[in-house]
């Protein structure tokens, strides 16, 4: 029987922390799922993810929190991440940075095996190692423990996204983009039976600039000055996509979720404290 394994999409802000709270637990019973991973480069405040923050999904049942571009952004995440497996950062950081690129978990009775890794196209404040030299072995190292792999692949372009789908396809179950907090329409499986899609978007506000106050995004392009950014909190939608895979490795299906979480004033207040 396929593992059905939940992909949620980078979660920002509090509205989004919202959304997980209000929504992944009857998630978890409807699709009977056996894993819940999520990109959390956004959490707090829009820009990484600090520790009470990650230990906070963790209770709500999120298995795996993925990074990006942003994952040192809270200090305490630099000390804090060795001591939370269930926390990835980018593999293609350098080797001995705090964390770990990838990790095989417990996903009902199988195993999985999930690797981050960043991109280089759009992120010009850092130089990792090549992901497209990089990936390859690392996939095989995985792989001797068991068949089933998905790969978050947090880059800025759809260019660089779809080139990683073609070159590893067939190598992995599942390729999920993420990075541009935008759900694309093109989920589905490659010729060689991986699972992919561009960005699996974000989870929080819609009425947002990437889950940020479209106000004070609009006036920092207006005066080219940095502002502090805030967190939206219109149309909340929690967005991913839902993922079966064989036991064999190979995905048999991939579809996009988007589920709408409503929300009062009380609510909202509560969890700004």
């Amino acid at each position: 029987m396929p593992i059905r394994v939940l992909f949620v999409g980078e979660i920002v802000g509090k509205a989004g922390l919202y959304c997980i709270k209000k929504l992944l637990p009857e998630l978890r019973t409807s699709y009977d799922l056996d894993f819940v991973v999520a990109n959390g480069d956004g959490v707090t405040g829009g820009f990484g993810i600090g520790k009470n923050h990650s230990i906070y999904l963790r209770k709500l049942g999120v298995d795996c929190i993925t990074g990006g571009d942003q994952i040192y952004f809270k200090k305490d995440m630099v000390t804090h991440i060795d001591t939370a497996p269930y926390i990835l950062r980018a593999a293609n950081f350098p080797q001995g940075n705090p964390g770990r690129g990838w990790r095989h978990y417990a996903a009902g009775e199988r195993r999985i095996a999930v690797i981050s890794v960043l991109g280089q196209s759009g992120f010009t404040k850092l130089h990792l190692a090549n992901p497209f030299l990089f990936l390859p072995d690392l996939i095989a190292r995985a792989k001797k423990d068991t068949d089933i792999v998905l790969v978050d692949f947090h880059a800025a372009t759809t260019a660089e996204k779809c080139s990683m789908m073609f070159m590893i396809d067939g190598t992995v179950s599942a390729l999920i983009g993420t990075g541009q907090r935008a759900l694309t329409a093109d989920a589905g499986l490659q010729p060689k039976g991986t699972a992919v899609i561009c960005d699996a978007g974000r989870t929080g506000s819609l009425d947002s600039v990437a889950g940020l106050d479209p106000a004070v995004e609009i006036q920092q392009y207006l005066t080219q000055i940095p502002e502090r950014s805030s967190d939206a909190w219109g149309r909340l939608e929690l967005q991913g996509v839902l993922l079966e895979i064989e036991d064999s490795g190979a995905a048999k299906s991939i579809q996009t979720i988007r589920v709408p979480c409503e929300e009062g004033q009380d609510d909202r207040e509560s969890e700004s404290h």
